[in-house]
C-alpha cells in the first residue's frame, strides 16, 4: 500500500536549482534507501518531506490525501518524524526524559502540575523493549554508545505513533558493532508496518536494510531501482554520473 508519494516535486533558491522535478513513492513497510553525493539534493528532499521548505512546486501524498506543510509541526501531525545526523539529544538528561523531551508526562497536585517521571520511564521502557534495545530509561545520554543513542532517538519518534520516518546518516561515524545494531532498529521499525526513508552514504548499509535504491544527482532522480537488481558497483555510476539513469521498479 502507498504510503507516501512526491509528484514533479522542485524546490529553488533564487537561480539554484537544490531538486527539479522529482517523483517518488514509498510504501507501508518498506525502507527507501536515497543515496546521492554531496549536494546531489537529498537533505533538501527531506527537508520537504519534514516541513522545514515547502517546495518551489510539485504535490506532496500522504495515503492519497494532497498535504500543503507550512512548518515540522505540520509534517509531525501527519505523522511524519524525523531523526536527524546530530539526534539532538540531550547529553546530561536520561534516555527517558530525551524520548519525552517536550512532550513530558504530568500529573496534578490540585492546581500544582509536575512531571510524572515514572509513567515516563515505564512507557521509555516498553518502547526500548519493542526495539529489542539494552538501552534503559534512566541510563545517562552522555555515557550511552552511538547505537544506544540511536535507540533514544528513534524511541522518541515511536511515542508519536509515526507513519514515515525519516533518517539522516544514522550510521555514521559510529563503530561496525554499533551499525549493526542500528540497521536492526530499521528493520524493527519495517516490521511494525513504518515506511522508512533512509539517507546514507554507506553502500553495505543500505543494500542489507533497504527494499529499494534512489539516487539523486545535481538534484535530479536519476535511478530508483529495488535492491536486488541492482549492485554497489552501478549505484556508485549512478551517482558520479559514470552511468546517465536508470528506472527499474515497476508501475
Amino acid at each position: 500500500m502507498e504510503r507516501l508519494r512526491l509528484e514533479g516535486v522542485g524546490k529553488h533558491f533564487g537561480a539554484i536549482r537544490a531538486l527539479d522535478d522529482v517523483s517518488l513513492t514509498l510504501a507501508g513497510g518498506e525502507v527507501l534507501g536515497l543515496m546521492g553525493d554531496n549536494g546531489a539534493g537529498k537533505s533538501t528532499l527531506v527537508k520537504i518531506i519534514a516541513g522545514n521548505f515547502r517546495p518551489s512546486h510539485g504535490s506532496i501524498y500522504l495515503e492519497g490525501e494532497t498535504c500543503d506543510f507550512h512548518r515540522p509541526r505540520d509534517a509531525q501531525r501527519s505523522g511524519i518524524e524525523v531523526v536527524y545526523q546530530d539526534l539532538a539529544l540531550c547529553d546530561n538528561m536520561s534516555a527517558a526524559s530525551n524520548v519525552f523531551l517536550g512532550r513530558e508526562l504530568k500529573k496534578s497536585f490540585g492546581p500544582v502540575r509536575i512531571i510524572d517521571y515514572r509513567s515516563m520511564h515505564r512507557k521509555a521502557g516498553e518502547l526500548f523493549a519493542q526495539l529489542k534495545s539494552e538501552t534503559r530509561p534512566r541510563d545517562l545520554v552522555r555515557r550511552m554508545s552511538g547505537g544506544q543513542r540511536q535507540a533514544v532517538a528513534i524511541a522518541r519518534t515511536l511515542l508519536a505513533e509515526p507513519r514515515v520516518v525519516l533518517m539522516d546518516e544514522p550510521t555514521a561515524a559510529i563503530s561496525v558493532r554499533q551499525v549493526a545494531e542500528v540497521l536492526e532498529l530499521i528493520r524493527r521499525l519495517r516490521d511494525r508496518g513504518i515506511s522508512v526513508l533512509l539517507i546514507s552514504h554507506r553502500m553495505p548499509d543500505v543494500f542489507s536494510v533497504c527494499d529499494r535504491i534512489a539516487v539523486l544527482r545535481r538534484g535530479e532522480l536519476v535511478a530508483d531501482m529495488l535492491t536486488e537488481t541492482t549492485s554497489p558497483e552501478e549505484v556508485t555510476g549512478l551517482i558520479t554520473g559514470a552511468i546517465d539513469s536508470i528506472q527499474r521498479v515497476p508501475a
